[in-house]
């Protein structure tokens, strides 16, 4: 049994990181991989060099991230070989069923998909390739990146903003025109939007 006191650092192929979460808004994963097509070589080990995932051993020592889902899929999609993963805790030693208990416990895991619903635990995705596709999450990036809301760091705070945007805005075909975004970001200032992570107060 680990006591999970050391945080070793550890260099793990994409495609072998396990997802703490079913969904991701491909538009932000495309948005990555654009940004990651402009670098040049050293710009790109530089990146790769300053950024640690922060994971947790799982069952079978596999390794789960529990944060940047984004920048991880989109490294696997560009072919990236390996990426640094800083372990906060070994939980290799508990049952897959414990385990996930377990990090829900500490708000490492989010077993919710792109309805919003909850889900079993073994409803995640074995990989970063198999993560679907969540609009509304794309949706609720834009918006904090256009300033609708204070970027927070409490956990999956934008699922909280993309189940917000489920009920109150219909996208076709997933698709995020300017007249959405910008409605977006009035509901954002609103009253209703004021229980959110990162709600920045209402406008007028």
């Amino acid at each position: 049994m680990s006591s999970g006191v050391h945080h070793p650092l550890l260099s793990v192929a994409p495609a072998s990181l396990r997802p703490t979460q079913l969904t991701v808004g491909k538009a932000e994963v495309a948005a990555k991989r654009a940004e990651w097509e402009k670098l040049g070589g050293k710009k790109r080990r530089q990146l790769l060099e300053a950024h640690c995932f922060p994971g947790v051993l799982g069952p079978r020592q596999q390794v789960y991230i529990v944060d940047h889902h984004h920048l991880g899929l989109a490294l696997l999609e560009e072919r990236v070989e390996k990426v640094a993963v800083l372990i906060q805790r070994d939980f290799s030693w508990l049952e897959p069923g414990v385990f996930w208990r377990t990090m829900e416990f500490y708000r490492w895991a989010h077993p919710y998909d792109g309805h919003g619903g909850r889900t079993g635990y073994d409803a995640f995705p074995a990989s970063l390739a198999e993560l679907s596709d969540d609009p509304y999450r794309s949706l609720a990036a834009r918006v904090r990146n256009a300033g609708g809301c204070a970027k927070d760091a409490t956990p999956y705070a934008e699922f909280l903003w993309a189940d917000f945007y489920r009920s109150r805005i219909k996208l076709s075909k997933g698709r995020i025109g300017n007249g959405t975004l910008q409605k977006a970001v009035l509901l954002a200032h609103g009253h209703e939007a004021g229980y959110l992570p990162g709600w920045s107060g209402a406008i007028g």
